[in-house]
């Protein structure tokens, strides 16, 4: 008998020689129905796999990520079936699972695909998909292996470096690939099929070697996942912070200024002006101190605290002055000047806490494949704090600081988010910097915080940052994707490095301990994955412009101009349209612009003093007519429900 240990701690013993499958369904019929792959101690098998000695199972569903993966790169396999099918002597080479489907890598040769071809391509998988075919697993010799292969010098590549007795192959239908495994039990769970797209692809990527044609496709177990799956890219598309960007006039880009680089107009300037005066309000009440540090920092520096070992190479290059010797860099990180900024002067345990606050502009040389929109650039801004603090004050700051993240999330309206535990990676320390008992000690204050805050978290081994580890937000927009938002890290590292001492109450000289924080990140990507959760509708105390004003005729612009007096005196921000334009052109445009409120005068309107209110995207339910000091009073309101209250 073996003991098999469940997810929920339980252990049952089973006969030797039990496949997963049959542990579900020992469990219960109808969740076996939906079991579709499975690990053993960690290990990605197949539900046909016999279980042999004691061990920690786990059974997948449509549901995890893992049993997606398994559903994803078994269609991988399906596809290839019927690539070799539809098009004869084509090279197959590598097929993996990624986000939200797969990919395969071709060498089509003299052949080509094209749109036309998916059609036909779909049509074979799912008849594939509908023999029942079950993936089965088999080990190969080498020899054997380089014989199947030996027409195909991609695959032969990638057995020449494997280990006799390592090599296997999974067979469906008529269809053999060299395999590492992973697959669910048979092709017939395969219900909706799609390819997505084809691109260019360097074989490994290397653009030394020949480019072969990426397949892109998706999957899933019923039609009906496949077509909500597509209209979601197809809102995605509408949200594109890109397209949104530059319908509001928010910002640009430039070749002549340079890839990765954005160029922030006036309504995008005010917008990240507002975001960091809401910021700075509530960090002033927390206790943080605004500092200032260029843009540039000698290469020493860098190398001092790490970053320049870590991301030298790739960033970009130390910028050489005219005096022999002497290099700077673009600043890749804040962090190095405010511990300087910290070691100004000496400092007493009574001092401390003390909170460095900075709207910091860092570069990073981005690949230019990697460039995209406001998501992935080259120059950003941080809304970077540091916290240095006696490691008896750490717990309450670093809970402090959830606090101040949970505010700006609620402000702003993600209220769908899980705290990431980022630690080291349990096996390969090379990547980090610092002593085991000062990483176990920050990885402890960041497990114990988050459980006294009561945040619904998971664990991530392998995601530190180099110098220590982090709780990273990750955010959950209103299209369901999730994106890492806000990060506090703790770091013993970088204060022994810069050598910060304080004098404790032995009067001796201790190493502060150093809080990283940055609720919004990066204020492009924030502003972005912002744009694109709100469709941009921002929150009415965010938005660029409240209200426009919109006159009948020339006759009432004098009248117009008044309201928009009143308004700017209450702080509402808007403007009059007072262009030749009929007034539904003037309403379609003041839609477009995403513009909360329209405001219509006339002569109704000028003879009572009042104005009729026309909302954003409420067509067809009518106008509502008050006076300046009720439509105050109602953005007012709208503003004291979604605008937060910060305490301390």
């Amino acid at each position: 008998m073996i003991k098999i240990t469940l997810p929920d701690g339980s252990i049952r013993e089973f006969a030797s020689g039990i496949t997963p499958m049959e542990v579900a369904k020992n469990i219960s019929e109808g969740f076996a129905r939906n079991v579709i792959s499975a690990s053993f101690n960690g290990t990605t098998i197949e539900t046909e796999t016999p279980l042999t000695t004691d061990g920690s199972l786990t059974l997948y569903t449509w549901n995890d990520a893992e049993g997606k993966k398994a559903f994803w790169h078994s269609t991988s396999h399906v596809m290839a079936q019927a690539l070799e099918e539809l098009f004869p002597g084509i090279k197959l080479t590598l097929g993996p699972a990624i986000s939200n489907g797969f990919y395969y890598d071709v060498d089509f040769e003299d052949q080509k695909i094209t749109d036309a071809d998916f059609k036909k391509i779909e049509d074979r998988v799912l008849e594939i998909s509908r023999g029942k075919h079950e993936f089965k697993m088999r080990p190969v010799s080498k020899a054997d292996a380089l014989e199947l292969y030996k027409d195909n010098v991609y695959k032969t590549e990638l057995i020449s470096n494997l280990e006799d007795g390592t090599i296997t192959f999974c067979d469906h239908a008529t269809f053999t690939d060299l395999c590492r495994g992973g697959h669910i039990p048979n092709t017939g769970i395969i219900k909706a099929f799609k390819i997505m797209s084809v691109a260019g692809a360097y074989w490994r990527g290397d653009e030394k070697n020949k480019q072969l044609t990426r397949v892109y496709g998706t999957s899933f177990p019923k039609q009906k996942d496949l077509t909500e799956y597509l209209e979601l890219l197809e809102e995605a598309k509408r949200r594109d912070h890109r397209k949104l960007g530059k319908e509001l006039e928010l910002f640009a880009f430039s070749q002549k200024v340079g890839a990765g680089l954005p160029l922030w107009l006036p309504k995008g300037a005010a917008l990240r002006d507002r975001l960091e005066q809401f910021l700075k309000k509530a960090q002033k009440k927390a206790g943080y101190e605004q500092v200032v540090t260029p843009h540039i920092g000698q290469k020493e520096l860098y190398v001092t605290s790490g970053h320049y070992a870590k991301y030298g190479a790739d960033s970009f290059q130390p910028i050489s002055t005219p005096a022999e010797g002497e290099e700077f860099l673009l600043k890749p990180m804040n962090c190095p000047h405010h511990c300087e900024i910290y070691n100004v002067r000496p400092w007493s345990y009574k001092d401390l806490p003390k909170r460095y606050a900075e709207f910091g502009t860092v570069y990073r040389y981005e690949q230019s494949g990697e460039l995209h929109g406001l998501t992935r650039v080259r120059g950003f801004t941080q809304d970077d704090a540091h916290i240095f603090c006696t490691p008896e004050q750490l717990d309450e700051e670093f809970k402090k600081v959830i606090d101040l993240v949970l505010y700006v999330f609620g402000s702003l309206g993600f209220e769908n988010f899980t705290a990431q535990i980022s630690l080291r990676d349990k096996e390969n320390r090379d990547k980090y910097i610092g002593t085991d008992e000062n990483w176990e000690k920050a990885e402890n204050a960041i497990i114990n915080a988050a459980a006294d805050k009561g945040l619904n978290t998971v664990v991530e081994y392998g995601e530190a940052a180099f110098y220590g580890p982090k709780l990273d937000f990750m955010v959950k927009d209103a299209l369901g994707r999730q994106w890492q938002l806000g990060t506090i890290q703790v770091d013993y590292n970088l204060p022994e490095r810069f050598e910060l001492t304080y004098k404790g109450a032995d009067n001796e000289l201790h190493r502060p301990v150093m809080i990283h924080r940055a609720p919004f990140g990066s204020m492009e990507r924030f502003i972005a994955i912002l744009l694109e959760h709100t469709a941009g509708n921002f929150p009415l105390w965010l938005m660029p412009e409240q209200a426009i004003i919109l006159s009948l005729s020339e006759k009432y612009e004098i009248y117009a101009k008044k309201v928009l007096d009143l308004l700017e005196n209450h702080e509402i921000r808007a403007l009059i349209d007072n262009r030749s334009e009929t007034i539904g052109k003037k309403i379609r445009d003041a839609e477009m612009q995403k513009i909360p409120f329209m405001l219509i005068v006339g002569e109704e309107e000028e003879k009572n003093g009042t104005i009729s209110i026309r909302r954003h995207g409420q067509e067809g339910k009518g106008n509502i007519t008050v006076t300046i000091d009720e439509f105050v009073a109602i953005v007012n309101e709208e503003i004291k429900k979604t605008l937060k209250v910060f305490t301390v």
